[in-house]
């Protein structure tokens, strides 16, 4: 997969490509990624890239010209399936599944960074293809949102993790938080590790994990369980004596 990012600040991703997991993808040639800088693409001699709002209005915004030209000058094979993402606060809100699904259904991710007071708006309409927002908050830029979903989509790339199992338990690719996990000693400070993990006993610790994903997930994100439960599902939470309607998801108190 080849993801650009398209921004005014390309050292802040100097670290991203430089370490860790997208370090060793990147030179393993399962992934392909750069910066363009729109700046590059400024018509006048000062290199400007954003201007004034028109019919008056707080802050600058950044222009089309450089923006369309940046996009239009990062490389794509004539049969890539590629996608154009801003990332913003009007956009769909980044999930695990979004991530899975764009890292199935591309080839290519070019991912905006916007700066000021946004872009404008003949960008959103006949440039980007989607917006993406990951979360309800304000940031100063774009860059770090793009990082999350370069590395969320990075690590549904086959090859880009150790084992594809690792990415699959991690909490979200399925819909539970992931089980507490414990590593050596056994024991620290008089805390052990639970007797099950120690086992070997393949199926006792399964059904331990599945047991803890379901307890964690009703404590702190429940949310996540309004949905149509699995039966295994179903069975932990009625060992834990929740009640569930006949549709098989968690009763609301005031039913």
């Amino acid at each position: 997969m080849r993801i650009d990012f398209v921004s005014l600040f390309p050292e802040f991703f100097d670290a991203f490509f430089s370490h860790s997991i997208i370090k060793r993808a990147i030179e393993a040639g399962r992934l392909t990624m750069s910066v363009t800088n729109p700046r590059d693409f400024a018509h006048n001699k000062h290199n400007q890239v954003d201007d004034t709002v028109y019919g008056g209005g707080l802050g600058m915004l950044m222009m089309a010209p450089p923006l369309f030209e940046a996009v239009e000058s990062i490389p794509v094979s004539h049969d890539s399936r590629k996608r154009v993402i801003f990332l913003g606060p009007t956009g769909q809100r980044f999930t695990q599944e979004k991530a899975k699904q764009l890292a199935a259904d591309y080839d290519q991710l070019i991912l905006v960074c916007g700066h000021y007071e946004g872009i404008d708006h003949r960008v959103e309409e006949h440039l980007i293809d989607e917006i993406i927002s990951i979360g309800d908050y304000v940031l100063t830029g774009g860059e770090l949102p793009a990082m999350v979903v370069a590395d969320a989509v990075a690590r549904m790339v086959p090859g880009v993790l150790g084992t594809t199992a690792s990415g699959q338990e991690d909490s979200f690719y399925y819909p539970l938080l992931e089980e507490p996990q414990y590593t050596k000693p056994s024991e620290y400070r008089g805390w052990k590790v639970p007797d099950v993990l120690l086992s070997g006993h393949h199926a006792n610790i399964a059904q331990w994990r599945l047991e803890e994903r379901v307890k964690r997930t009703l404590k702190k994100r429940p949310d996540l369980l309004d949905r149509a439960l699995t039966k295994e599902e179903v069975s932990v939470l009625n060992k834990l004596g929740v009640m569930l309607t006949e549709q098989g998801r968690i009763k609301d108190n005031k039913d």
